[in-house]
């Protein structure tokens, strides 16, 4: 049973003890049975024999149209390649001229980067976008909100998206992760993007600029690795829990020679000192058989997606390698 403030979603394999959970519920509280799950926190779920659809477009119009951006001409890509956006307090210190003003009222900013971070329940693809526009919540400049608003122009385009859970049987499960070494120009921490697909479906992604400054481009891989594989052994555990019992070792697909020959070498070097502990919880997976790597080419690597912005053509290859559907332009 989930539950959010009054709003509760009951679901199961038992439909008895499903029952037997509401009688109780209602002799206890004053509640509404409304049926088959179709609408819930303004996530819309549809079904059909293929699987089950779920999309936020209904509350990506109310977004666009509240913006008056309903006659906007749409963008194609969430961010422009190779944007790099910087804070006051950086501009400051460095004694960087920039013609871009601070916004007047940050409100503003505020609640539009809110609304595109509730969007990324069902959007990995604005994910990158949105997790770079939040770091200036406090004092966003006019660059930072043009950029927002481009995120929107994009979902204007592109608002049927949707997040596609297949009714196949499959039990493998797949991750790929990725990082953006340095990325950040003001602290020069990289950026961490996965995601994870459970058969064809996708069920957990993340954009997140990491915590610490990695000193190579092979360090920085390799704790998005890390992370992945976190998410991975929490990921298999939840499912046990439901009673889906993971059987085959889960693939993890990196695109970084160096990160995947220090997962598999088992000495350590003045190389892997610094991610030490990393290196052990990687390795400790690999040696059980709960995970097992493989290099994938960077221009099939997903995780992209969420580690930085793409040029058009690759940006929408990559989308539809997500497994991603569009309810409004269905395939032919």
């Amino acid at each position: 049973m989930l539950i959010y403030v009054d709003d509760l979603l009951i679901t199961g394999n038992d439909n008895s003890m499903i029952e037997d959970l509401q009688v109780t519920l209602h002799q206890n509280f004053k509640m509404k049975n409304l049926g088959t799950l179709k609408y819930f926190l303004g996530i819309e779920i549809s079904r059909s024999k293929e699987g089950i659809i779920m999309n936020q477009w209904k509350y990506a119009l109310e977004l666009i149209a509240d913006l008056g951006l309903l006659d906007a001409k749409p963008a194609h890509t969430p961010l422009e390649q190779n944007l790099k956006l910087t804070s006051l307090e950086y501009d400051a210190a460095l004694d960087i001229h920039d013609t871009s003003t601070e916004l007047t009222d940050a409100s503003v900013y505020q609640r539009l980067i809110g609304r595109l971070l509730y969007l990324t329940n069902t959007r990995p693809d604005i994910a990158f976008g949105v997790q770079h526009l939040s770091q200036f919540m406090h004092k966003p400049k006019w660059e930072h909100y043009e950029a927002a608003l481009r995120i929107v122009r994009y979902l204007k385009k592109s608002s049927g998206q949707s997040i596609f859970l297949s009714s196949e049987g499959t039990t493998d499960i797949q991750a790929y992760c990725d990082s953006d070494w340095a990325s950040c120009p003001m602290t020069r921490k990289s950026v961490t993007g996965y995601c994870v697909k459970l058969g064809n479906s996708l069920v957990s992604w993340k954009s997140k600029k990491q915590t610490t400054v990695s000193r190579s481009s092979a360090e920085a891989e390799y704790r998005s690795m890390a992370t992945t594989v976190a998410e991975l052994v929490w990921l298999k555990g939840l499912l046990a829990e439901l009673g889906f019992h993971v059987s085959k070792p889960m693939l993890l697909h990196c695109d970084n020679q160096a990160a995947l020959q220090i997962a598999s070498n088992p000495v350590f070097h003045e190389r892997t000192k610094h991610i030490d502990i990393d290196c052990h919880f990687v390795r400790e997976k690999i040696q059980t058989g709960d995970v097992v790597t493989h290099h994938i080419s960077t221009n099939e690597q997903v995780a992209d997606l969420l580690t930085k912005g793409l040029g058009i053509s690759q940006h929408q290859y990559l989308v539809s390698k997500l497994g991603l559907k569009d309810i409004f332009h269905p395939p032919t």
